[in-house]
């Protein structure tokens, strides 16, 4: 008798069912040649996905961390402004109507000097920057008594931006 020996030859799958079973089987049987020839470039594109996707979030987080210090920047500035109409509202409030004495009439407002004359801020640590830009006081007697409107306009420029802060104080004499 007569051996015939066989040959085994390899056999490359021709459907994708096929391709299937046959990197299943050389899974089972070691051979990762075969899977890293299909699975190639994957792991790349998994990667420049991640990428992406965290350049994104970067991104997006600090474009909100520039904006919220734009707005609290703003937000101390307007405090400081509304300190600085504040502080002209009591300085004209401290002249119509002095200690130990009857309430005075409102000063002629002066079109030179439209803030009246109100006092330097600039030496104050927390208003540097800052200044009364408008301080207006109108008044008008109704049975003897006298009713008086101030109105007071601060205003504070830091490195060019500017904000400002009307308040308005309604009083009368007693």
């Amino acid at each position: 008798m007569c051996h015939k020996t066989m040959r085994h030859k390899k056999l490359r799958p021709k459907t994708m069912r096929h391709k299937k079973l046959y990197s299943k089987n050389a899974e089972r049987q070691g051979n990762t040649s075969v899977l890293a020839s299909s699975q190639r470039g994957s792991s790349l594109v998994l990667a420049i996905f991640i990428i992406v996707v965290m350049s994104l979030l970067g991104a997006g987080l600090m474009r909100m961390m520039s904006s919220s210090a734009e707005t609290f920047a703003y937000e101390v500035l307007g405090t400081r402004a509304y300190t600085a109409a504040q502080t002209g509202l009591q300085w004209r409030l401290k002249q119509l109507f002095p200690l130990e004495s009857a309430a005075v009439d409102c000063p002629a407002v002066d079109p030179v000097d439209p803030s009246g004359g109100a006092p330097d801020l600039s030496g104050i640590k927390g208003l540097k920057g800052c200044r009364i830009v408008i301080l207006e006081c109108s008044s008008f007697s109704v049975d003897g008594t006298r009713y008086y409107t101030i109105t007071s306009t601060g205003q504070c420029d830091i490195n060019g931006e500017k904000t400002s802060r009307t308040l308005e104080v309604q009083a009368r004499s007693l």
